[in-house]
């Protein structure tokens, strides 16, 4: 990682002396992206089988969230401390500790025989990602010096993470329907062992020299906190905004964060060093990141249950109504280190933002009725597109701005303010939909509370836009580099 430093004048290079990447540089581009597709699949994957699950095991509505929200939120809520615990004991162990656990909870979730058993493995698999997904980024840009290289092998990793969350839908739908919705776990393990057997083999290990000591206590009260406030949120959906089941878990969460900052200022080797946000290129772009991110999980959320309980798509053509969408994001971040080049980081991803707003708005127009390619196809392709335009910009400016000592604790900033962003615009997205459906199951209501959704999520997006312009380094910041 290339030290956090003040922006310098760029130094143009010939290309023939960038040295072409080795064998074991491709090893690791490959173990890593293998990982960070595994852990944002399940974030998706589940989605067209919640019917199946709640049929099978007795889930109420709020239960069936939570099976999203129980992995999201552990994953979220420990990622710092797994990109902590990657710089101190090494990428590579940690990488194979979190996958392992991964696997391990994914064939326990496949098994589970009630609801508390399902969302009790969703956690634990969400803690799982949280130690590996941090460990895959740190493994690229250990592997891959800074530079272009480096910005080619982050485009590839963040378009490999978006398309598991993208092929959620298609991989959940052909399992469900053609086994079962536990295959939508079972699947993780196989995988995650080939996974592990190439890892053993591929990766080599490396850490960096930082105090040996993880703040559990600051990891403890940042997940509580974030759990909480999600919690409250999904408890609008009932009780609305103004009651005690609502206020008093918004009102703890609040409070545990605020205690999290109190530990991190004080305590000798805080789990996220509040110096890290000196860095304009790491905080602004984290803070696009999240709002960004914010619709990101909703889109599939929406678009998977619209096409299944208003259009009566089966969870087979549903995921497969969502490939589009699917390879629009795959394409998205590939692209943008091309544009990124010649227009620079902050435009291409202010471009991302407002492309994606266009789909979202699009979306929203949807009726009880709507044709496949007007109210499906084309708006995804755009949503998708702009968000993989957007993302890939923003986790570069993110992790440009890192001191070494904090390359594993950046990586899982990233991972968080994407994943956490996620999950609780899903919690407020959904009780936005749920004010405008009031209890109502016709399809055209549920369509009516979905439009909303979408409606607010422009909004959102719109509101990205105008945080990139303000805060986001212009291009005479190298590399994301704090400009300020």
């Amino acid at each position: 990682m290339t030290p956090m430093v003040q922006a310098r004048p760029h130094t143009e290079t010939s290309p023939s002396v960038t040295p072409a990447p080795s064998p074991r540089t491709w090893a690791v581009l490959l173990a890593a992206c293998a990982g960070q597709f595994l852990v944002v699949l399940d974030v998706s994957v589940v989605n067209v089988a919640l019917p199946s699950m709640r049929a099978e095991l007795g889930m109420s509505a709020t239960g069936l969230q939570w099976v999203l929200n129980a992995y999201s939120i552990a994953f979220a809520g420990f990622m710092l401390l797994g990109g902590r615990a990657a710089d101190i004991f090494g990428r590579k162990r940690m990488f194979l500790i979190g996958l392992g656990l991964f696997t391990v909870t994914s064939l326990a979730g496949g098994l589970a025989q009630e609801g508390w058993q399902l969302l009790a493995a969703r956690a634990a698999q969400g803690l799982g990602a949280a130690v590996l997904a941090p460990a895959t980024l740190t493994l690229i840009t250990a592997a891959v010096p800074a530079g272009p290289a480096r910005t080619r092998a982050i485009a590839t990793w963040a378009a490999v993470g978006a398309a598991g969350g993208a092929a959620g839908g298609l991989v959940g739908g052909v399992l469900t329907d053609l086994l079962s919705w536990r295959w939508v776990l079972l699947i993780n393990v196989p995988v995650g062992v080939l996974v592990l057997a190439c890892a053993l083999v591929w990766l080599a290990e490396s850490r960096v020299d930082v105090p040996r000591r993880l703040d559990l206590p600051g990891a403890v009260l940042v997940t509580l906190g974030l759990a909480a406030v999600a919690y409250g949120i999904v408890q609008t959906e009932e009780a609305g905004w103004g009651a005690r089941a609502t206020l008093v878990p918004l009102s703890a969460g609040v409070v545990l964060l605020v205690l999290f900052l109190v530990v991190e200022a004080r305590t000798a080797a805080p789990l996220m060093p509040l110096k890290v946000f000196r860095s304009r290129a790491v905080s602004a772009a984290n803070a696009a990141m999240t709002v960004t991110g914010s619709v990101s999980f909703a889109m599939w959320f929406f678009m998977t249950v619209y096409a299944q309980n208003v259009l009566g798509y089966t969870p087979l053509e549903a995921g497969l109504a969502l490939i589009p969408s699917s390879l629009a994001v795959v394409v998205g971040s590939k692209v943008a280190p091309r544009l990124m080049a010649g227009a620079g980081a902050r435009n291409v991803a202010v471009l991302g933002a407002l492309v994606a707003a266009s789909g979202y708005a699009w979306q929203s127009t949807m009726s009880a009725d709507g044709a496949y390619v007007t109210t499906i196809a084309l708006p995804g392709v755009l949503m998708m597109a702009g968000l993989g335009l957007a993302l890939t910009p923003l986790a570069s400016l993110a992790t440009s701005g890192a001191a070494p000592g904090d390359a594993g604790l950046v990586s899982g900033l990233v991972n968080t303010s994407r994943t956490m962003g996620g999950a609780l615009g899903l919690a407020v997205l959904s009780t936005v939909a749920a004010s405008r459906t009031a209890g109502a199951t016709s399809p055209e209501a549920l369509t009516e509370g979905y439009a909303l959704a979408f409606r607010t999520a422009t909004a959102v997006l719109l509101g990205a836009v105008v945080l990139m312009l303000v805060f986001l380094p212009g291009r005479n910041a190298r590399d994301g580099a704090d400009a300020s």
